[in-house]
């Protein structure tokens, strides 16, 4: 959502820069700041200036600057400098921890973008993964299928491939669900055989263990990134419980959420939209569960330290609803995440 906010205010700055033909009206891709730079949570960097400049040094620079000068006339932006012809924008603490309730309120939307708006990629249906009669057929398929939606969500217009439409017929046949991916999908269930298969990176086997896949402690991905959602969830039903509600958006206090932790996992949680975008761009669908973990461990990370709900938790207050919102955009970005990959996000586990 942040970066679609730094869009907006580069948008006339960049039409100025580019006009038509061809028109370039976005920064299109946002990245980390380099690792060397120990960056702040929320911070954002942009190569916009490189396409601008179509390789003129001088130019890429001039335009750098020009980008970070209207960044830095928002109030909700704490620097904007160029490195190298890259443009770094942090935002302020408030307007990261602003994203709790936009992200809770945007439902399912919050992973969607119009970062791949000017494309077009082929989106096969949905696979049954059961029918595959190898694991490197079922990788293929789910790896398709995820590029495919992934891309969507991002703003691409998407088209069914023929190939892919016939493979589909073909595995939803009767009887041929007898393979070792069904087997597997059986003993550990849906949900965990396609998540353990989405993450799989192009090269690594093609084989997947199904009692590790159905293991339920946090060293198994999939059961991780589900229990992260469902303790969220559990965080809101206990304070439910007692009473205690969200109350309105608009009482929401964004300085109550400035400790370190609560800012890490407010940075990861605004990526989801670009991290969706980028494994579609790359065709890396693997990547994606990956982000969806780091975003996980967080989770748990600032649990351990501003916890939502507590043992013996009788009373309320601003500070608790603060921690609320973010459990609660935690669990809306979780769900949002997994249900792009096709795998359930139980509230309880």
């Amino acid at each position: 959502m942040l970066t679609r906010d730094l869009d907006r205010l580069l948008a006339a700055e960049i039409s100025a820069l580019r006009p038509p033909p061809p028109a370039i009206t976005t920064a299109g891709t946002w990245e980390p700041a380099p690792p060397d730079s120990a960056p702040a949570p929320g911070t954002y960097a942009t190569p916009i200036a490189f396409r601008l400049a179509d390789g003129h040094l001088v130019g890429r620079q001039r335009i750098a600057m020009t980008l970070a000068a209207a960044l830095r006339r928002a109030d909700w932006v704490c620097a904007a400098t160029v490195t190298g012809g890259y443009v770094t924008v942090t935002v302020t603490p408030d307007a990261l921890a602003a994203l709790a309730p936009r992200i809770t309120a945007a439902g399912p939307a919050c992973a969607r973008s119009t970062a791949l708006a000017d494309t077009a990629v082929p989106a096969p249906p949905t696979p049954d993964l059961a029918a595959a009669t190898s694991w490197a057929d079922a990788r293929r398929w789910l790896a398709a299928y995820l590029t495919g939606r992934l891309a969507e969500v991002a703003g691409a217009r998407i088209f069914p491939p023929v190939l892919a439409e016939r493979e589909a017929v073909l595995a939803r046949r009767p009887g041929l669900a007898t393979g070792p991916v069904a087997a597997a999908i059986e003993f550990a269930g849906a949900g965990a055989v396609r998540y353990a298969l989405a993450r799989l990176p192009p090269g690594a086997p093609a084989e997947l263990d199904p009692c590790r896949a159905a293991a339920h402690h946090l060293g198994v991905p999939a059961y991780a990134v589900r229990y992260a959602h469902a303790h969220a969830v559990s965080a809101l039903r206990q304070a439910a419980d007692l009473g205690l509600s969200l109350g309105e958006a608009a009482e929401f206090q964004p300085r109550l959420l400035a400790h370190p932790s609560e800012q890490a996992l407010l940075d990861e949680l605004s990526w989801l939209a670009e991290r969706v975008a980028g494994a579609a761009r790359r065709g890396r669908p693997d990547v994606f569960p990956r982000y969806l973990e780091r975003l996980a461990g967080a989770y748990f990370d600032c649990q351990e330290q501003r916890p939502a709900a507590r043992p013996g938790l009788t009373a309320g207050g601003p500070e608790l609803t603060a921690r609320l919102w973010l459990a609660a955009a935690t669990a809306t970005a979780l769900r949002a995440g997994l249900d792009l990959l096709g795998v359930d996000a139980p509230d309880r586990l």
